[in-house]
């Protein structure tokens, strides 16, 4: 409970409900008085508070602004102690609580009717205030809970020994790999001895976790004995209350603070000059810094499905693997069945004669690539990093690289590659329900090389023979968001210029990623020249995929995943672009501009209810495009916008199958806020909210970084915002 009073008074009132013996309540109320007021409204406020309290055990402290120290020589103070000791309550601070050179006086203090020996009460020597803080300390009877160490597990991992598994390895014999010609018993040849050689020289190892609170990272033992040496001048200027004494402890206080300041920014400006090549590690040296640390993820322990209280936690994860598994089938179901033919579904793809080839690979293209990973510190399901990878990349190369070539000839991915281990990741809305929660496969982290190289050669063959829309403007080199936007904007423009009306619809795609047909994909990717060994790779890698759930120390089943292509890998994103590519061709009218599965449809026009009426139509066939590839439009959440002088109030009537499309006259792009008229005040405003934050940081971190280091924080929070 919150209480103001004016500027007289202010408090914060809770209650404390403690199982004790009695079950007493206790109240703890921290006040600030202000000096020069009417003391008895505080008196008034007190005894208000006491009647409230219901005999529950009391504590008020804080700033009262009223000298304890000399009650008999000034009336309303003598009236105030008075009062309190008739209602039992006692002030358990007896020395003054600000000292100066001058004076001492009793202001601060802890009013309480525990009346107990075993109280410790008192003042505590801190410069941290012109006020000593008070404190106190009371027995109960609380029944406390026996906690049991926490205890977790790690892998101990040193430079020692990180030099001894790579050693190990150079001089391990892969001659039995070699002769291996199943892609399956040769990849499990290799994981079972890195696994041994990973387990001996850095073992898992139970740790019992210290809870201590730990000095700034910058705090010197020599800070520390000069911070020792400040509070000893500090605790002579209370005992002395001389001038000397005074100046004396300011005077070191002054150079300290000054020394601390820098060390804190030279501290973190070659920590951030160390980490200015990993984006990551940067960003996780700001948000400490601007306090926006990462907090532990605390999952809830009972969850909601068809209404059904899920409270056991293994029932839990496989709840979350049961949704993320059948999310994109179950949408795929509901997609109409095509009434067209087979061989009429993919008219719009133009056979490519060409087809594609793969290179052998090099020990020296793995090399490369893993250099070029992050690195991350998540595990996959075989508890491996890619930082461990890179360390011991030389030592593996030459067997990861026979393995890759078989893959590759043999047209097969390693079955134990397409294991994924997912985290449910909270987006919004209950907490309780799965539905709320989105997955976050981590993939092994050998099978990112193989994709890898696979995704290179892939991106040469589709560049090579010009096989994407230029429409497509995601996951491509030297294209973005930004080209995207202004793609968008510049065909607005063009057709208002001209006086036409224009029309832009905004699609949205419901898991889109999640229910791609797998066979509809291997049959367009035979028309763009994915033919032979390399088809049925591709075949391999998408089939018998499978995903386990882990939440905590909690881990589900496995489960096989029937439709939609992996996310977060290299490979997937190409994959469905190569998979939409056709969508272009669907229309002679509507013109495209697209990111992904983010889909904008533009088209223009003299007349406005003719342009609406042919939205429809080219709409429709647009409807039947996204049935015939199992791609859930979602009508709820696709909007249409209008340009031009079009009037407010004017009837949209745009229908797919008998759904209206709801007008907006604000809509967000690609992350920049589109208006109807191209005025970008609601952009701006977005933007300006952005900005106002951003600022906020940076004057909370110009006291800790560097200018160097601000110049970093304003280009990543600032600068692409004006850009």
């Amino acid at each position: 409970m919150t209480t103001a009073i004016g500027n007289l008074l202010e408090c914060l009132t809770v209650e404390i409900c403690m199982e004790t013996k009695k079950n007493v309540p206790v109240i703890v109320s921290c006040i600030y008085r202000a000096p020069g007021s009417n003391i008895d409204i505080f008196k008034e406020w007190v005894e208000e508070m006491f009647t409230i309290s219901n005999q529950k055990v009391m504590f008020i402290c804080g700033d009262f602004n009223i000298d304890l120290l000399n009650p008999n020589n000034h009336k309303p103070t003598e009236d105030f102690i008075n009062t309190m000791y008739s209602l039992s309550l006692y002030p358990k601070i007896t020395r003054p609580s600000r000292i100066t050179s001058h004076c001492a006086t009793l202001i601060d203090n802890i009013f309480t009717n525990v009346i107990d020996n075993n109280t410790i009460s008192g003042l505590m020597i801190n410069d941290i205030s012109d006020h000593l803080p008070v404190f106190i300390v009371f027995n109960n009877d609380y029944k406390r809970e026996k906690q049991e160490s926490t205890v977790k597990y790690r892998r101990v991992r040193t430079e020692e020994s990180m030099n001894a598994l790579k050693n190990e390895l150079i001089n391990q014999n892969w001659e039995i790999l070699y002769k291996e010609e199943n892609i399956d018993r040769a990849y499990e040849k290799f994981l079972g001895v890195f696994k041994l050689l990973y387990d001996k020289h850095c073992p898992i190892r139970e740790i019992k976790m210290k809870f201590k609170c730990s000095d700034s990272p910058w705090i010197t033992k020599g800070l520390q004995n000069a911070c020792k040496k400040k509070n000893t001048l500090y605790k002579e200027l209370i005992k002395l209350r001389t001038k000397d004494a005074g100046n004396k402890y300011k005077k070191y206080r002054n150079k300290l603070t000054n020394i601390m300041r820098n060390c804190r920014k030279e501290y973190y400006s070659k920590l951030l000059d160390k980490n200015k090549n990993n984006s990551k590690g940067l960003w996780t040296i700001l948000n400490s810094v601007i306090g926006n640390g990462s907090r532990q993820v605390k999952y809830l322990h009972d969850f909601i499905d068809n209404d059904m209280t899920i409270d056991n936690m293994d029932d839990a994860v496989n709840g979350f693997n049961n949704y993320f598994v059948n999310v994109g089938p179950i949408l795929a179901e509901k997609i109409p069945v095509s009434v067209r033919s087979d061989d009429k579904n993919y008219d719009f793809i133009d056979i490519n004669p060409k087809s594609m080839f793969l290179t052998a690979v090099e020990e020296s293209e793995i090399i490369e690539i893993v250099h070029k990973c992050k690195n991350k510190t998540s595990t996959d399901y075989n508890d491996i990093d890619m930082r461990i990878v890179k360390q011991v990349i030389q030592g593996i190369a030459k067997p990861l690289t026979h393995i890759c070539n078989l893959s590759f000839k043999t047209g097969k991915f390693p079955r134990k590659m397409k294991i994924a281990k997912v985290i449910p990741l909270y987006k919004t809305g209950d907490k309780h329900h799965f539905t709320n929660y989105r997955p976050v496969s981590l993939l092994p982290q050998f099978s990112k090389i193989l994709k890898k190289l696979f995704a290179d050669r892939l991106n040469k063959f589709i560049n090579k023979h010009n096989l994407l829309t230029d429409s497509q403007y995601g996951f491509r080199p030297n294209r973005s968001t930004s080209l995207a936007v202004i793609e968008l904007i510049e065909k607005i423009t063009n057709s208002l210029d001209q006086k036409n009306y224009a029309a832009g619809v905004f699609i949205d795609l419901k898991k889109a990623f999640d229910t791609i047909n797998h066979d509809r994909l291997i049959n367009k990717l035979e028309r763009y020249g994915i033919r032979g060994v390399i088809l049925n790779w591709l075949r391999s890698y998408l089939h018998n995929r499978q995903q386990f759930v882990k939440l905590g120390e909690y881990t589900s089943s496995c489960l096989e995943i029937a439709c939609g292509v992996p996310q977060g890998s290299v490979l997937g994103p190409i994959i469905f672009i190569l998979y939409i590519n056709d969508i272009c061709k669907t229309s002679n009218i509507l013109q495209f501009v697209l990111f992904a599965d983010d889909t904008n449809i533009f088209c223009t026009g003299e007349d406005l209810q003719q342009l609406l009426e042919l939205i429809t139509s080219e709409m429709s066939k647009l409807k039947r495009w996204f049935d015939n590839n199992k791609l859930s439009l979602n009508l709820s959440k696709t909007k249409i916008m209008l340009f031009g002088n079009c009037k407010l109030n004017n009837d949209v009537n745009v229908k797919i199958d008998g759904v209206n499309i709801e007008r907006v006259y604000v809509n967000k792009y690609l992350g920049v806020t589109i208006d109807h008229k191209l005025c970008w005040k609601p952009h701006i405003k977005h933007v300006k909210s952005k900005l106002s934050r951003s600022i906020s940081v940076l004057c909370k971190a110009k006291h800790i970084l560097d200018h160097k280091s601000l110049h970093i924080l304003y280009c990543s929070m600032i600068l692409p915002y004006l850009n």
